[in-house]
């Protein structure tokens, strides 16, 4: 397996040193840079073209979110996973909106971090339950509108049974838990929920359920 090569982002030293720390102890993990704040998060994924972003949300000169965004557009293949302290709603949508791989707070076991990084890497998004939990609350009490990035709008001619997955899914079903309730196998489920991405024009199963929430599809 290749090197996973990561940047760690954070204004606090303690806080980027023990990180890059903890990674660099990992087999298959390399850091390959440092930064203390946003613009300087920007310029050194330009140089570096790290494979993973561990950013920060509040940093002087230019946030985690703005920095985030410039990283996607000037070096596109990196994954940025925000790492942060606050699970504010508006941090989880910008975050989204900024084409990050995953939000998670500072809170995890550090065993789990190094996991995180492979996960993003391999592509898969990870969104902090708390967080996302909090951002379905606050759609549902602003009555959803227009928060899910890149969704295309109306039904996007799901089939009924996608809306039932898509209904489960939104409610925070696993795919096993979607398969027993729909007496149908865990790869139908799979096979349903890559078709409702594709349909619905959303990366993952987060976007998906905002989706859900915003266009009143959570209603049994």
């Amino acid at each position: 397996m290749s090197t996973i090569r990561v940047l760690v982002v954070d204004d606090q030293r303690l806080v980027r040193e023990g990180v890059a720390s903890l990674l660099a102890l990992e087999d298959g993990i390399a850091v390959v840079g440092t930064a203390a704040d946003g613009r300087e998060a920007v310029a050194e994924a330009v140089a570096r073209q790290p494979d993973v972003v561990l950013m920060d949300v509040r940093m002087p000169s230019a946030d985690g979110l703005e920095a985030a965004a410039a990283v996607r557009r000037r070096a596109p293949n990196c994954k940025i996973l925000m790492l942060t302290t606050f699970d504010d709603e508006e941090y989880v949508v910008r975050a989204l909106r900024a084409g990050a791989s995953g939000y998670l707070l500072k809170d995890l076991p550090a065993a789990e971090l190094a996991r995180a990084v492979r996960m993003a890497h391999a592509g898969v998004d990870q969104f902090d339950p708390a967080a996302t939990a909090r951002l379905l609350n606050a759609l549902e009490a602003r009555g959803g509108a227009g928060v899910v990035p890149g969704a295309r709008a109306g039904s996007a001619g799901l089939t009924s049974r996608e809306v039932d997955v898509l209904r489960l899914l939104a409610r925070g079903a696993t795919n096993r838990e979607i398969a027993t309730a729909l007496v149908v196998s865990e790869g139908t489920v799979k096979n349903h929920v890559s078709a409702i991405l594709g349909r619905l024009g959303v990366r993952d199963r987060t976007q998906a359920a905002l989706y859900a929430r915003d266009h009143g599809l959570t209603a049994t």
